[in-house]
Formats: C-alpha cells, sequence, structure tokens
C-alpha cells in the first residue's frame, strides 16, 4: 500500500479534479471505530505478551477532553512491539480511510543509539473475528503494511505537538479487518485512531433523485429516478438517470438525465420537483413549457391536466394540436344551382354561413334516383354514375356529374364537412336539388349470340339496337376481362380455356353516354376430343364503371352443377391504353402541401427515396415513405414508375405494403407508402444476428406467407420474393413489397404464367428452375422463392448459396442439390424448405398450405426445436477454407478479420490449433457476439470434415 494518496495521474484524474469544482455537495462519512468516544478501556492486543510495552493510559486531547491512548517508549531496544485493535466490520466500503493523531519524541533529546521517530502501520483482512493472541503470526505476511508514519511535530524540551496523519486502505475484500500498530525503538503516544469511509450523501438535481452512493473506485457512476411526477422521454435514446461519485465522497459534475416535467406538470423553481397545473390550465407536451388557459370552448377541472375537454357539442380534430380551440360542424352550403347537359349534371352552391371555425371546409355529393311518383319512392344511384371532379372531399364548390339515365329524376344533396364533422353525433348540414334528365343513351342491346367457337376463341354478335334520337351508337363494350371495345356489332374474343363455360354482356354507347347490358348470355369454347372429365376452373370477370375494380367470379363446374364465389381480382395496368386511367383508377391523388420532405433515406431505380409526414386534414399525421421520379425522365419512364402505384392500389392486406397515395400534378412526381421503420428484413436480420427466438422468426415467416397467400389468391405474381424485397415495422410485422418484377397472371391455359418475351434480368439464387430455363413465372415458382426467403431468414440474412456464382447455382440446382439447414434450424422448418424446392412444381406447397403449417408450428412451440444430426455448412459451398493458408487468410475469408490481432496475439496462429476452438475459447478471445461465435464456429466445423469425403446432396 502506499504511504500517501496518490495524485489523480493523467487525464482522468484531471478531469474528476475539474468536475469536482462544479460541485457543492458535501461528503458525508461512515465511522467504523473512533477511540476518542470511546470510555472505557480499548483492550487491545500487545505483543510479545511476555514483554507488553504499549500501555493503555487515560489522558486529555487537544480540546482537553478525557480520551484513551497507548504510549510507548523503547529507544534502547531493537525489538518488535506491536499493538493489535480489536475487529472493525467493514460495511458497504472497499475503501477505508484511517485517521491517526500521535505525538513523537525528539531521538535528539534522548540520546540514545537505537532510537527512532517512526512506527509502522499494517493491516489484515478477515471475513469474522478470528484473531487470538498467536494468529495470525506477527509479520509482514500475513500483515499488509501500510505505509510507515514519520513525525511532521517532535516533542522537545517539553513542548507537545500532535500530528495527524490520513492513511488510505484500498482495495479491501474481507468482511472487516485489524489494524496493528509496529514501534521498532519510538517513544511516542497513540493520542486516538479514527477508521471511516466517505460516501456522497442523496441528492435531487435536474429532475432526478440519487440515493446515498458509497464509491467502489476512483469514480463510481450511480442510477438515478426521475422525481415524482417526471419521466424520461420516449424512444431508444432515452437513458436513465446517472451521476458521478467520487472517492472522495462528493458529486462529480452534473448529472446525466433525461427526466422531464410530464404532461401537465411544469418545473418547480429549483428544477428538483414538478408542480401540476391548476384547474383552467393545461400543459401539453413532456419537458420544458408553462402552464397556459384551456383554449375557448374548453376547459379541466382537475390539476396536473396535459390537455382541456371541449365542451358540450364542440371538438377537436385528430390532427388537431391541444392547444387549438374546440370547433363545431359546418352549417349547410347554400344556394344549390343545377345546369343539366343530356345526361351530365353540372352543381354549383355557395360557402356556409357558418364554418365551424375552422379552415378545412369540404363538401360530399350525395346522388338518389327517383321513380314516377312520390319523392318517398327514392334510392341511392348506382355505381355507374361518374363525379368530376370527385364525390367526396370536394374543395371547391363545383361538381359534374355523369352517367345518368334519360328522362330520369334525381336529387342530389350537398353536405357540408370539416375536420370535426366525424366527430359529431348529429349529420352533416346538407341542401338538395331535384333535377331530372331529357336525352336518351342507347336501348339494351339484344339477340347475343355464337357464330362460331374454337378451343380458345368464341366468335360472338348481337343485333344493332333502334336508336330513336340522332345520337347514334359510337362503340359496344363487352363485360369481360380484359375489357373489349368494338365498334363493329359482333367480335372474336381470344385466348381463352378450352371447354371452358363463359357468361358475356354487351352495352352501346353513344355521345348521350352508355345503355344498359344485354341480359346474361352463356357461352362455351370447344373441348380437345374429349370433353375433360376432371373439375375444371373457369375465370369470369364483371367490370364496374365507376372505379376500375373488377370481380372475379370463381366457377367450379362438375358436370351441370355451378358455384359462384366473387372475390377480387388484380388488374394488370400495362393493359391499359392510357397510363393515367390506371394511375387514377387504383391509386388516390395527394396535394403536394399535405407532404412534407425530411430526409432521403435512399436510391431507387427512378430517383431519391425518403421519408416524410402525410398531413391530411381532418386525419392523424403519420411518417410515410416518398419515392421520387428524377427529372428529364420520359413518358415511358414516367408510365414504368406508376405503374407500381397502380399495382400496389389495388392491395389492401396487413403483410402487403400499403400505399397512401400518389401525387401527379406537381413535381416532382412521387409514390408515397406507409414508412417502415427497421427497413428491408435482410440488412434488419443481419443487424440483429442472433436475436430472436425460433417462435419470432416463424411468427415473421408466417406474416409474409400470408400476405404472398392474399396475392396469390389474387392471381398475381412477384417475380421477385427474397428478403431484401421485405420490409419490417416497429412491431416486427413483415410485409412485401417491390413490386418491379412483378406481372400479371395470364388466364388463357390451363397453367397461368408470365412468359418473359425479353428475357431481361432474372434473381437467379431466388428463381425457380423452370423460371429460370423457360421464363415461366407462376405463384409455384414464387413458393420456390419463398423457401430461399424462409432460409435467409433462419440463418439472419446469410446469402443463399454463399459465393457461389449464378451459373454455379443453376447447375448445382439442376443437379438436385439443395441448400443444407442454416445453424440451429429446426428440422420442421428445412423439411418446409425441401417442399418449397421440389423441381415438379405441381409438388410444391401453395401458400395456404404453407400458412397452415406455419400455423400448426407456433400452436406447437416443441416443434420448433432443433431435432437430428444436421450439417452446419453445405460442404461444397466455395470458397473451400481448407485451402486457407494461415489463420489471417482464413478470418478474411469468413468476413470476421476483425478478431485477427485478438486470434494472433492469443497463440491461435495456425489453422490446426484453430480446429480445436470452442465458445469459452472464442469469449477469452473476445468474440462475445452471438451471431459471430455461430458464424466462426461453423466455419470452425467445416475446416474439421474438410478433410473427409462430402456427404451427398439432398
Amino acid at each position: 500500500m502506499e504511504g500517501q494518496r496518490s495524485r489523480p495521474s493523467s487525464s482522468c484524474g484531471l478531469l474528476v479534479l475539474l468536475l469536482r469544482l462544479l460541485t457543492c455537495c458535501v461528503a458525508e462519512e461512515e465511522l467504523l471505530m473512533n477511540t476518542k468516544l470511546e470510555t472505557s478501556d480499548l483492550r487491545w492486543t500487545n505483543h510479545p505478551p511476555e514483554d507488553p510495552q504499549w500501555e493503555e493510559l487515560s489522558g486529555l486531547d487537544d480540546e482537553a477532553n478525557s480520551v484513551r491512548t497507548y504510549e510507548i517508549c523503547t529507544p534502547d531496544s531493537l525489538s518488535s512491539y506491536w499493538l493489535r485493535t480489536r475487529w472493525i466490520p467493514r460495511g458497504a466500503a472497499t475503501t477505508l480511510y484511517v485517521e491517526m493523531r500521535f505525538t513523537m519524541v525528539d531521538c535528539a533529546s534522548l540520546n540514545t543509539r537505537h532510537c527512532k521517530e517512526t512506527f509502522n502501520l499494517y493491516y489484515y483482512q478477515s471475513d469474522s473475528d478470528e484473531a487470538t493472541p498467536t494468529h495470525p503470526a506477527w509479520m509482514e505476511n500475513p500483515y499488509v503494511k501500510v505505509s510507515t508514519v514519520a513525525a511532521d511535530h517532535l516533542m522537545k524540551r517539553g513542548v507537545r505537538r500532535s500530528n495527524v496523519k490520513l492513511l488510505r486502505l484500498a482495495p479491501l475484500v474481507g468482511a472487516g479487518l485489524y489494524l496493528a500498530f509496529q514501534s521498532q525503538g519510538a517513544c511516542m503516544a497513540l493520542l486516538s485512531v479514527r477508521v471511516f469511509y466517505r460516501k456522497c450523501p442523496p441528492l435531487r438535481s435536474a429532475f432526478a433523485a440519487f440515493p446515498e452512493t458509497v464509491p467502489h473506485s476512483l469514480v463510481e457512476q450511480a442510477q438515478g429516478v426521475c422525481v415524482e411526477n417526471a419521466v424520461t422521454p420516449p424512444g431508444e435514446q432515452s437513458q436513465p438517470p446517472s451521476m458521478l461519485c467520487g472517492e472522495d465522497g462528493q458529486w462529480v459534475g452534473q448529472p446525466t438525465s433525461s427526466c422531464a416535467c410530464r404532461p401537465g406538470y411544469v418545473a418547480g423553481e429549483t428544477n428538483v420537483r414538478c408542480r401540476a397545473c391548476p384547474s383552467g390550465q393545461f400543459k401539453p407536451g413532456l419537458g420544458p413549457g408553462v402552464c397556459t388557459l384551456c383554449p375557448d370552448r374548453s376547459n379541466t377541472l382537475i390539476p396536473g391536466s396535459a390537455y382541456c375537454l371541449c365542451h358540450h357539442g364542440f371538438h377537436r380534430a385528430d390532427a388537431d394540436p391541444p392547444h387549438a380551440a374546440c370547433t363545431g360542424p359546418p352549417s349547410a352550403p347554400r344556394s344549390i344551382v343545377s345546369q343539366i347537359n343530356n345526361t351530365c349534371v353540372t352543381l354549383e352552391w355557395s360557402e356556409p354561413l357558418d364554418r365551424g371555425g375552422r379552415g378545412d371546409l369540404n363538401y360530399r355529393v350525395l346522388c338518389s334516383r327517383c321513380g314516377p311518383g312520390l319523392v318517398t319512392s327514392c334510392s341511392p344511384c348506382d355505381d355507374s354514375i361518374l363525379y368530376r371532379p370527385a364525390q367526396r372531399g370536394l374543395t371547391r364548390r363545383r361538381v359534374s356529374v355523369w352517367g345518368l339515365r334519360p328522362q330520369s329524376k334525381y336529387t342530389f344533396t350537398v353536405q357540408s364537412l370539416n375536420g370535426v364533422s366525424a366527430l359529431s353525433q348529429s349529420e352533416p348540414a346538407s341542401d338538395s336539388v331535384n333535377v331530372t334528365t331529357s336525352r336518351d343513351v342507347p336501348p339494351a342491346v339484344a339477340g347475343l349470340r355464337r357464330v362460331a367457337s374454337s378451343e380458345s376463341s368464341l366468335s360472338l354478335e348481337w343485333n344493332v339496337p333502334v336508336v330513336q334520337n340522332q345520337f347514334q351508337i359510337l362503340d359496344y363494350q363487352l363485360r369481360y376481362s380484359p375489357k373489349v371495345h368494338t365498334r363493329s356489332s359482333s367480335v372474336v374474343v381470344t385466348g381463352l380455356r378450352r371447354a371452358a363455360r363463359y357468361r358475356v354482356q354487351v352495352r352501346g354507347r353513344s355521345q348521350a353516354g352508355y345503355g344498359s347490358f344485354s341480359p346474361e348470355s352463356s357461352f362455351s369454347t370447344l373441348p380437345e376430343g374429349e370433353t375433360p372429365s376432371v373439375r375444371v376452373q373457369l375465370l369470369l370477370f364483371t367490370v364496374s364503371l365507376t372505379n376500375g375494380i373488377e370481380l372475379r367470379s370463381l366457377l367450379s363446374c362438375d358436370g351441370d352443377d355451378v358455384v359462384v364465389i366473387a372475390m377480387k381480382v388484380y388488374i394488370d395496368p400495362f393493359t391499359y391504353e392510357d397510363a393515367n386511367e390506371a394511375v387514377r383508377e387504383f391509386a388516390k391523388e395527394i396535394e403536394a402541401s399535405f407532404v412534407k420532405i425530411e430526409e432521403v433515406i435512399g436510391a431507387g431505380e427512378f430517383g431519391e427515396v425518403c421519408r416524410g409526414r402525410l398531413r391530411v386534414p381532418g386525419r392523424q399525421e403519420n411518417y410515410v415513405a416518398i419515392k421520387t421520379l428524377k427529372g428529364g425522365y420520359t413518358d415511358k419512364q414516367r408510365r414504368d414508375f406508376l405503374s407500381e402505384a397502380s399495382i400496389m392500389g389495388q392491395f389492401q392486406h396487413p403483410n402487403i405494403i400499403h400505399l397512401e397515395g400518389v401525387i401527379t400534378t406537381s413535381c416532382p412526381v412521387m409514390i408515397l407508402t406507409e414508412f417502415m421503420e427497421n427497413g428491408a428484413l435482410d440488412s434488419f436480420l443481419r443487424v440483429n444476428d442472433g436475436q430472436f427466438t425460433p417462435i419470432q422468426l416463424v411468427g415473421m415467416l408466417r406474416g409474409i406467407a400470408a400476405g404472398m397467400k392474399y396475392l396469390s389468391d389474387m392471381s398475381f405474381v412477384h417475380r421477385d420474393l427474397a428478403a431484401r424485397n421485405i420490409l419490417v415495422n416497429s412491431n416486427l410485422v413483415c410485409k412485401v413489397s417491390d413490386f418491379g418484377l412483378s406481372r400479371f397472371l395470364t388466364e388463357n391455359s390451363s397453367d397461368p404464367t408470365y412468359t418473359s418475351s425479353l428475357g431481361g434480368k432474372i434473381p437467379i439464387r431466388w428463381t425457380a428452375p423452370e423460371a429460370i430455363a423457360y421464363r415461366r413465372f407462376t405463384s409455384a415458382s414464387d413458393g420456390w422463392s419463398y423457401g430461399i426467403v424462409m432460409w435467409e431468414v433462419m440463418s439472419y440474412g446469410e446469402r443463399p448459396y454463399w459465393d457461389m456464382s449464378n451459373q454455379d447455382v443453376i447447375n448445382a440446382v439442376e443437379q438436385d442439390y439443395r441448400l443444407p439447414p442454416p445453424p440451429e434450424c429446426p428440422a420442421s422448418l428445412h423439411s418446409l424448405m425441401l417442399d418449397c424446392w421440389q423441381k415438379e412444381r405441381a409438388n410444391r406447397p401453395r401458400f395456404c398450405d404453407i400458412v397452415s403449417a406455419l400455423d400448426r408450428l407456433i400452436r406447437k412451440p416443441a416443434s420448433l426445436k432443433v431435432t437430428g444430426s444436421q450439417p452446419l455448412l453445405d460442404q461444397r459451398v466455395p470458397p473451400s477454407l481448407s485451402s486457407c493458408g494461415s489463420v489471417s487468410e482464413w478470418l478474411r475469408a469468413i468476413k470476421m478479420e476483425r478478431y485477427e490481432p485478438s486470434f494472433l496475439q492469443s497463440g491461435f496462429t495456425s489453422l490446426d490449433v484453430v480446429s480445436q476452438l470452442n465458445t469459452d475459447d472464442l469469449l477469452r478471445v473476445g468474440v462475445t457476439l452471438a451471431g459471430h461465435q455461430k458464424k466462426i464456429l461453423t466455419s470452425i466445423q467445416t475446416l474439421k470434415v474438410h478433410k473427409a469425403p462430402p456427404p451427398p446432396l439432398y
């Protein structure tokens, strides 16, 4: 032990000294022994017992207080005389201080040869009071020497001056200790001994409370808690409050605290407490701020309120800030004026007298068709009515209504709405107007008949309707998917299935609009030879004229029995002659002023990808991902860019990325989707390697499979299913995205496929063999890709087939090679992967089967245990690690070169030595991440078995 306290060294000690200047807290001391407080004999132990030289006496200290002292004076002796205290419990401290007050006689005044003016201090640690007159032995080791103590002041000619020495004992580990004083010729008196440790007192600062803290090192970090009515802000960056306690028992510097007064509370005078806002006032946010009076038409009756309740009949919209006044719905629009043009009506109206105190006024138009007679016979208009610019969310006081029937009565109701109309319990205020159309649209088509048919086509014709007015029929529309338009009264429909029955309707169009559809007729294509005896699924599409959504009926035909099931079907936007029509039909147009771009988070094929905020009036503000189309684009680039929005806009599923809308009327052109906080699945898994349980991983896989089942049910093929195209939100929900390679499933054969006529790039590692060889994509090829995604998830984002070239992958798969199970992958999951990788696509499970299989595993978590002997890594995958010439080369090959210095310094300098490593060895080397341990041990297993013949491929 050092005899004196050492100075804080280097920059750390200097920092402590500087920080200490900033604190005003007084250190506290915890006394363990103080002889000045003793009133009876100390009964310390003398050695040697046969010649005790330390004499216990009563005396007076410098302040004339009676104390017990020990004196010794052996200036003529060379012997050692010891004095040992009673056992002193250490308490919570690891550092103790010993303060000694003593007097020492000047040896010159004694004129003796062996006189000394110093004595030694020792200590002995023990977990109990175990010392005896003979134990421990009276010598250095087992005793630990603290210091040789010299006097600063010596007694001369009767002048008595005492000395005070403070010594530090650290680090201590036993439950207690003894102090021992050794004299070898000194003439001295031990006036008092005080043993204590220092501690930082309880403290409140920066809205945090810190407990009494005993330092165990130069600087001890103490954890605190927020004071009452204070909290840490939510988020990953928020940490509990902390402060440094110095070894001298003083708080060092200022606390690190993110504690802040919660809503409804403000800081007190000294920032050590939070006081409540009084009744009638509120504070909406966390942290700094003041209490403010409640806004108009609101109040609060209790102290500590974060918001003020609206008075009856008034509301705040979700997007309104807490300090906004409460508002009400608007009054009715005024003075509706109608103008009739053929079967089109234009409505205009005046602004309501009362906007409800808000600026987000909009209008909604309702249409009712009224039969002859009383008004009570009116019924809502059907979906054939079109509104320009829209039926809902109108900000201008004008709308045109198209597609009305001739010589019919209609009632149009215009409603006034604002951001709180939906919160009001009453119906929106409105005004109505009655109109009657006059001109005739073409009558219904009659006489629909089949002229000829083949295995894949139908030739149809119908009678030309007799028109009673000057508007002649311009063309006809066939209710069939894709839509068929023709100017003649006949048509040949191609690309049909053999031996299939189709239902067809036709209607005519003139300048006055469309007429009614003809009665439904049923026609069949010819069979090839005998009529097939198996059940054949026929697709029949019905077109909705208002919004472009198509409904599919799945007819299961067995003999004469027909079962119809209505469901939504995907419509390929590339079948539209005008790409803008597809965008209008499937994507919502958003005003550019509603979007605020915050930062660029990536780059796409057509431009930057950004994160931003979308704030639509009447809706809560939320984060969105924004894809932008860079300037200087061609018409084709714009069409390709917006086609993804036309695709996404048709999907509504919790595991499919949600399209918020598009901006096409200003620059730049944008696509807005929901924002996924954790980004792409592959990179997310690599960052969190080894951090999830098998049941969590299976939950992610189940979400992806559910999304793919939804797409498959809509006859939609993704073509690029991979972990990089799966996005993950903050709740670990996985959603399928990136529909750039996706195409619509054609219906003109019993085996729907997408055939790429231009070839194009194909993601080889994720693509089924038949899709690579013949460019034939199906839901079954998506199933193969899903198996690869399963492997990516269970290997935490490992690259499929590792460093093999694309051609090597194609050759290996053709030779029936399949990826081995990733480390710690349950056998049941790898078995499902192998099912997805069946060579015959008809043998692969459908996505509905995959969802069911994963649901069974989730219901029985025991099935996810790793069973059987599984290879850690496929031995035929390059690079061949056995060819590595050194440990350094090997670490670089497995991308673990960061540990190269640690391996070499620890003596692991050859591959033979490396092959014997285990988990404990890796921890000693410094490999603490579970994912890195797994990767290194997997590679070591590869090194061990490279000398043996490779196992057969699956």
